[in-house]
């Protein structure tokens, strides 16, 4: 915690001991802090120079004597916290000032890059080639995303693999970023992509399917964009391009509007039914799983490769949904549950 306002690991273990008491003594708070007592003396004596611990007063003739600078062994030195509220204010205003100073450095940089490339299109375009540079790349794209990110999935990933994108993508949905994803239906087959789909969408993640999509993308808060290349146009390595703001971004912005506005979304999991009635007349969970997946268009089969279940399962399910909404027929069903209020 202490280690962003600039005090190294062992600096924050030392410190951290003595907040958990009045003062103590260099050998108390080595003991504490499992380090070496010469070592927690400098610290301590550190500490002391940049105001954020002080030499408690009462603690006696030892207390004249600095730790670790040759004047005895300071047994009988005792230290104080000085009140975090007026020593560590001026650290956090420090590390404010210098993220500043970074972004002002990162915006000029950026429009510097783009202005002297060697190219006219190297300020738009940006090729990326192997596998530790594009997924390299395609984390920072989501990591420096702060109001969107705009997906679109299909295929098999190459270079990025499912699992390595969670972390990434829950930071993002942590963060409050606008996170809509548009993939194909046959994206989800595999009950462990489901699930990951399903808990993402959960936690704030927007979802619609569509039969196929023409290319793989993420566009970041519509400044920067990422889409992959042919792996046989890179000589069998995987690549992308990097495209920056410009007509052809905005192009893909466009697509990718287009595809969400034509594109049927996939409901999240219910916590509960709105209506008012009997449990006995409610759907499960698992029933309303298969319901949010048979109003996305994806068929019994595929919802059950997805669920991990049979497809008999997934008939059974669909039957009794039909059964509690009185309906003749799915499109029947899609009506009553939304009227009903199930998804």
């Amino acid at each position: 915690m202490l280690q962003a306002l600039g005090l190294s690991p062992a600096e924050e273990a030392v410190y951290t001991a003595l907040l958990a008491r009045p003062t103590a003594s260099a050998q108390d708070l080595a003991r504490q802090a499992g380090l070496e007592k010469g070592d927690t003396a400098h610290i301590l004596h550190d500490l002391t120079a940049r105001g954020l611990v002080a030499v408690d007063a009462g603690a006696g003739s030892g207390a004249s004597a600095p730790v670790g600078c040759g004047a005895g062994d300071g047994s009988t030195t005792r230290y104080r916290l000085t009140p975090p509220s007026v020593a560590l204010a001026p650290l956090l205003v420090e590390q404010r000032n210098a993220l500043h100073r970074a972004e002002t450095a990162f915006s000029m940089l950026t429009e510097q890059y783009r202005s002297t490339a060697a190219h006219p299109a190297g300020s738009v375009v940006e090729v990326v080639v192997g596998v530790e540079q594009v997924a390299h790349r395609f984390h920072q794209l989501q990591r420096g995303a702060q109001r969107e990110l705009l997906v679109f999935l299909v295929g098999a990933p190459i270079a990025v693999p499912r699992e390595d994108t969670d972390t990434s993508e829950s930071a993002a949905l942590d963060r409050g970023v606008d996170f809509r994803v548009v993939a194909t239906k046959d994206y989800l087959d595999g009950h462990e992509v489901a699930q990951d789909m399903r808990a993402a969408i959960t936690a704030g993640l927007e979802l619609r399917l569509v039969e196929a999509l023409p290319l793989k993308m993420v566009v970041s808060d519509r400044e920067r964009a990422m889409v992959p290349l042919d792996v046989a146009e890179s000589g069998g390595e995987p690549s992308a391009i990097v495209v920056h703001r410009s007509g052809l971004l905005a192009a893909l912005v466009q697509l990718f509007e287009k595809e969400w506005a034509q594109a049927r979304p996939l409901y999240p999991t219910p916590t509960g039914v709105r209506v008012q009635a009997r449990a006995e007349q409610q759907p499960t969970e698992g029933e309303l799983e298969v319901l949010a997946l048979l109003l996305a268009g994806i068929s019994d089969r595929r919802a059950a490769s997805q669920l991990g279940v049979s497809i008999r399962t997934v008939e059974r399910r669909t039957r009794r949904l039909m059964d509690l909404a009185g309906a003749d027929s799915r499109l029947q069903l899609g009506w009553h549950a939304a009227r009903a209020g199930w998804l």
